[in-house]
């Protein structure tokens, strides 16, 4: 019988119970393959991190799980990753080998304790998403206040602006019809100036809602700038998760022009809630 150590990590937040949930397996060398999705399955997180050793320049390399899917990159599985490796390596900054690249992630102490991560994330593409008719019909509003464009940084969300917060707090999305669309989730976001609310949807990827999603907060900021809801350079706070009873803070920006994206930087706190192992 094989013993499996992980640690759980409410990310996004610094109060327990908060947050986005994940798992975080520190040692995956000797789970097999073929376990890993449905120990994923199991712990039924929005993602669960499996730990391996560095095959390039990282300090460790990840591998992240839905509960249905593998997928190359994620926000808060980097962010909660880099809590639970970079206490015991005492770094100032960890850099983490991912599908879709090397992901640094720079981290702020207080004394021993850190307090804040901020991760530079790939730079995103972008294109106008083809099927915003349905998208729109399937999330129950008649239009968006921005275009209806694809990011895809990794992780491909689709962004829908509406007018109100109220709005975007009122949504029942027909989850069934999303989870056809070809994408893995759809924002949606309203605010104005340095502070925003979205909720993000992904039953196509078995997380019908999530309550913090690192990877939708760094292409948010892009479109923001992009469509001259904010400037470049500015930094946004993003609240996330209240509709599930777990609130969520995310900060980002990003960096250059609408011709040329420079930098996306995407923050938040994370905090270690419990430990286990499963014997298998």
């Amino acid at each position: 019988m094989a013993t499996f150590r992980y640690v759980v990590a409410d990310v996004f937040t610094d109060t327990p119970l908060e947050g986005n949930q994940l798992a975080v397996f520190t040692d995956a060398r000797d789970i097999p393959e073929a376990q890993l999705q449905p120990l994923a399955r199991e712990m039924n997180y929005s993602e669960t991190v499996f730990v391996l050793p560095p095959e390039g320049e990282g300090h460790a390399r990840i591998r992240i799980f839905t509960p249905a899917a593998e997928i190359p990159f994620a926000g808060h599985p980097l962010l909660g990753s880099a809590f639970v490796l970079g206490g015991p390596l005492q770094l100032s900054e960890i850099k983490l080998e991912t599908g879709a690249g090397v992901v640094p992630v720079l981290l702020e102490r207080e004394g021993a304790r850190i307090v804040f991560g901020r991760m530079v994330q790939p730079v995103p593409t972008v294109e106008p998403y083809a099927r915003a008719d349905e998208l729109l019909a399937a999330v129950g509003v008649d239009r968006a206040e921005l275009p209806v464009e694809l990011y895809d940084n990794g992780a491909r969300h689709v962004y829908v602006a509406l007018a109100s917060e109220d709005e975007v707090a009122a949504l029942e999305p027909d989850l069934p019809r999303l989870a056809k669309l070809d994408i893995l989730g759809t924002s949606c976001f309203a605010g104005a100036g340095t502070r925003w609310k979205t909720r993000m949807f992904a039953p196509g990827n078995g997380v019908p809602e999530d309550p913090a999603t690192g990877s939708a907060a760094g292409p948010l900021a892009v479109h923001l700038a992009r469509h001259g809801r904010i400037e470049f350079g500015q930094e946004i706070e993003i609240s996330q998760g209240a509709e599930l009873r777990r609130p969520s803070k995310l900060y980002a920006r990003v960096g250059g022009s609408a011709e040329r994206i420079e930098r996306v930087e995407v923050g938040g706190s994370s905090v270690v809630v419990a430990r286990g192992e499963f014997r298998l």
